[in-house]
């Protein structure tokens, strides 16, 4: 088994089908987005290739270290992560096309008008461990 990070987005990915942004959707609209996404997790759970699901905040801070006794740095002149990354999903497949199969079934979950966002979504395989040498 492998596991897969299933990034949904912000911006920054090619434009849905349905790309009215989640902010202009009726209570209603995000409802049944989230349901799907519920009965989504809810599924792999069964099966065993849910590992780890979350939608993000818009609010958020990047920071780094910038020296020893200073204080560390907050934010700069870069694309943010909070205004990219809407949500993420890790799952636990047997095959990379199975991690594609469930990453475009995501994708079909509801957004304006009840209609599938067909959004893109980041599909990244964990970096793996180096094989183990036996002798």
């Amino acid at each position: 088994m492998a596991k897969y990070l299933l990034l949904k987005h912000y911006r920054g990915a090619p434009a849905a089908v349905n790309d009215v942004p989640m902010d202009q959707w009726t209570p209603d609209e995000v409802s049944a987005h989230v349901q799907y996404m519920q009965d989504f997790a809810a599924r792999l759970e069964d099966t065993g290739e849910f590992v780890d699901g979350q939608a993000l905040s818009p609010e958020g801070t990047f920071v780094r270290y910038d020296g020893e006794g200073r204080p560390p740095v907050t934010d700069g002149p870069f694309a943010e992560t909070k205004d990219l990354i809407a949500g993420w999903m890790v799952i636990d497949v047997e095959t990379y096309d199975r991690a594609l199969e469930l990453a475009g079934e995501l994708s079909a979950a509801p957004g304006a008008g009840g209609k599938p966002i067909h959004e893109w979504l980041e599909v990244r395989p964990f970096l793996g461990a180096p094989p183990t040498i036996t002798e």
